[in-house]
């Protein structure tokens, strides 16, 4: 009703925008916040405000996924809205970016205003439209931009597909440009592997498979950077993999370039190693890399030089990940345990705790231009609730993603959601069933 208030208390409050890290309080009023900070509790709260006791766990923004896929439309059985909401919630994400690759491509306005209803029907996590770069994804023809940019789209992308052709790339940044969306490429020259299904190198060797090579990124990157300098536009790269894309990105920055990256939490915590056995849950596009390259990552990730993590959650059944691992789809679920995953990077001291969560909230909001990632008065009560130490087992029969394909499966990780609110509802509590 009018003039409800909810105040959540005992918390360890966590704003990157501020570089607030320190106990305290917080007020919501009507789904907004009204107050935070070490003032607020006590005496002073509204009359009949409900009080809600953090016991001195996290309090921050809710997270902000930038790369997700959801199966529906097309492929209801791998993901749908309501599920892939409810594992997003479940992970402390309250705002994401989906990515435009469903049956049909989000190609026009009448799909991402479905895409927005979809999404409210859901009554979950909000969902933000990404529109194709291309037409159907195909690389040859410029998607209308600008229309769906005026239908609310927050950047474009042809998703797992790189755009090969450099003449379409060029006039499709020159007209991102002027509408002032980012266009996010996937880096990956398919030329140099075609038939390629895991790093290149010497294990890929003894397994018998084809490689993909750490050059058809860094290649198809170089491009991209040229052509930013020649349009001016901006440009995100999505799913660096590699230490050589670290270094252009770290260029590209020092040049002045209106550049942004991100990278996976399979990337920062998983090598190529994970595919002996022929795992095929450790099948995913980019592949994992050498152990050099991730802990690249983790350097590029903590000094700055990438500037988000995005979970890449791709859902897949089991028909489609129980083959030979040549034949097997790529891809991995992950917007429900990426917080988790992430917190072995605080843990292990390579990250603060608030750094991690500025790249997992306040950065990746500020490139898609949402309104999200901060704990300020005005802002949408978008919150997660978390105890970073709470030890647990990774166990894909608990996640609530209609696909189980998670290459940390049995992992044992230091981190849990307790709670996740939208414009200041409980949408998740810890011990909700699945």
């Amino acid at each position: 009703m009018s003039g409800s208030a909810t105040a959540i208390l005992n918390a360890r409050l966590l704003d990157p925008a501020r570089r607030l890290d320190e106990p305290g309080g917080l007020l919501i009023r009507d789904g907004v916040i009204a107050d935070v900070g070490p003032s607020v509790g006590g005496a002073a709260l509204p009359e009949g405000t409900q009080i809600i006791d953090a016991a001195g766990a996290c309090l921050a923004p809710g997270l902000v996924d930038m790369r997700v896929h959801f199966g529906e439309p097309g492929e209801e059985e791998k993901e749908t809205f309501d599920s892939g909401s409810a594992a997003a919630l479940a992970g402390g994400v309250t705002s994401l970016a989906l990515l435009p690759d469903t049956d049909p491509v989000v190609d026009d306005p009448a799909m991402v205003e479905y895409v927005e209803r979809r999404a409210r029907r859901a009554r979950g996590v909000k969902v933000y439209a990404l529109g194709a770069f291309t037409r159907g994804l195909e690389g040859r023809q410029i998607a209308e931009l600008g229309l769906l940019a005026e239908a609310g789209t927050v950047g474009f992308t042809d998703g797992p597909k790189p755009v090969m052709d450099s003449q379409v790339m060029r006039r499709g940044l020159a007209y991102a440009a002027m509408l002032g969306q980012p266009v996010i490429q996937r880096p990956e020259d398919l030329s140099l592997a075609p038939d390629g299904v895991m790093n290149e190198g010497a294990i890929a060797t003894r397994l018998g498979l084809a490689g993909i090579p750490n050059a058809a990124e860094i290649i198809m990157l170089e491009r991209d950077l040229r052509l930013v300098a020649l349009t001016g536009a901006r440009y995100h790269a999505a799913q660096i993999s590699t230490e050589e894309g670290v270094e252009a990105i770290r260029r590209a920055k020092a040049a002045g370039l209106p550049v942004t990256a991100d990278v996976s939490p399979q990337h920062l915590l998983l090598n190529e190693l994970e595919v002996e056995g022929y795992r095929t849950f450790a099948k995913i596009r980019p592949p994992l890399r050498r152990e050099r390259d991730r802990q690249a990552l983790v350097d590029g990730l903590a000094d700055g030089t990438l500037d988000a993590v995005a979970s890449d959650h791709r859902p897949q059944d089991q028909d489609e990940k129980r083959l030979p691992f040549a034949q097997a789809a790529f891809g991995a679920i992950g917007v429900e345990t990426m917080l988790p995953v992430c917190l072995a990077l605080v843990h292990e001291g390579t990250l603060s705790l608030l750094e991690l969560i500025e790249r997992l909230t306040l950065r990746p909001a500020h490139i898609l231009g949402l309104n999200a990632g901060r704990l300020a008065p005005g802002a949408a009560a978008d919150l997660v609730l978390f105890d970073p130490d709470r030890p647990w087992k990774i166990k894909d029969s608990a996640l609530r993603s209609l696909a189980k394909n998670t290459p940390f499966e049995g992992r044992l990780v230091q981190g849990g959601v307790r709670m996740t609110m939208v414009d200041g509802r409980v949408v998740f509590r810890e011990g909700d069933p699945a």
